[in-house]
């Protein structure tokens, strides 16, 4: 099968090239960014060896979906989708910071809150929570953007402070955030699924904020089935989850973390097969729909001739 690995490209009007863990931006005449999503899988901040097939396309057209679906609540960056792999959209100002929501004790939380911490980002946790138990309320976890290496966890108060984001915009980005995932949580119920946590990038343009980035996939969220998920939290045990979850498992169960001196396990045809898989089996069930999968034959070829008849249109 083949997959996006890596692209070099050299767009008209092309200033910038900015290659992500996933994603390659290029920055055309400073007024659009072409996002090509990739087929790279990244895991504890680190990108593993093997590209996966239909990775990016799934990421692409779910992100592309909803954040059509909440353009409602604040604008967002998105002008074209004119490639499976492909977004095109306005150039913004990143917010450095990432805001992370959290409906559920799950994941980096749970792993924190089982080492004793009873604060998180500045937000206090309740006793006697157990791993995956829902909050009393949504909490906003945001981290810093690292452009290396790992994110951060960051406070509320400490972003403030330190002037990163001003009190004003920085209240906006909450008041944004929680509303998203409000929606988000909407229509994942709509779906049978619970949206356990997840991500928003923002960014400004012309005094205007933006929704940036990627939304409610399954590399920046994490759902549960609900129609298990009483039943599972009474019994003691692991919900059934539609996220990346099962590749930092596997990962996890192989002895890699991302700290040093840990090696990647091997990636094998079978362990890449099964990756993809899974990925289209989330793209169906979040969607509701089939996956049409995109012809990869020539898959570098088939986004530049994609990417430059847009470009060339909007030109005209």
């Amino acid at each position: 099968m083949n997959a996006l690995q890596n692209t070099n490209y050299n767009f008209p009007g092309q200033k910038n090239f900015y290659k992500g863990k996933v994603r390659d931006v290029y920055t055309i005449n400073d007024d659009y960014l072409v996002m090509v999503v990739s087929d790279r899988i990244s895991a504890f901040d680190v990108v593993l060896p093997r590209a996966i097939p239909y990775k990016g396309q799934v990421l692409n057209q779910i992100a592309a979906r909803f954040l059509a679906a909440t353009s409602d609540i604040v604008p967002n960056w998105v002008i074209d989708v004119p490639d499976a792999n492909v977004t095109i959209g306005l150039q913004c100002e990143t917010y450095p910071v990432e805001m992370v929501v959290r409906g559920y004790l799950a994941g980096h939380a749970a792993r924190e809150y089982k080492d004793g911490k009873r604060m998180l980002c500045g937000v206090a946790l309740p006793e006697g929570l157990k791993e995956n138990d829902k909050l009393p309320q949504p909490i906003i976890t945001p981290t810093t953007k690292a452009k290396e290496g790992h994110d951060m966890d960051i406070s509320r108060e400490e972003i403030i402070a330190q002037g990163i984001v001003s009190e004003e915009e920085y209240t906006q980005l909450e008041n944004y955030t929680l509303a998203l995932y409000a929606r988000g949580t909407e229509m994942a119920a709509d779906r049978g699924l619970i949206l356990v946590d997840t991500k928003y990038e923002f960014g400004k343009k012309d005094g205007k904020i933006y929704l940036i980035d990627e939304i409610h996939t399954p590399d920046s969220s994490r759902y549960f089935y609900k129609d298990t998920y009483q039943e599972l939290q009474e019994s003691n045990q692991p919900q059934r989850q539609l996220s990346k979850e099962f590749v930092r498992q596997w990962l996890i169960e192989n002895g890699f973390q991302g700290k040093d001196g840990q090696s990647v396990p091997e990636m094998t045809d079978s362990i890449v097969s099964s990756i993809s898989d899974r990925y289209i089996e989330l793209y169906e069930k979040i969607i509701g729909e089939n996956f049409v999968k995109n012809n990869t034959d020539n898959i570098v070829t088939r986004v530049e001739r994609n990417v430059t008849e847009f470009l060339k249109n909007k030109n005209q």
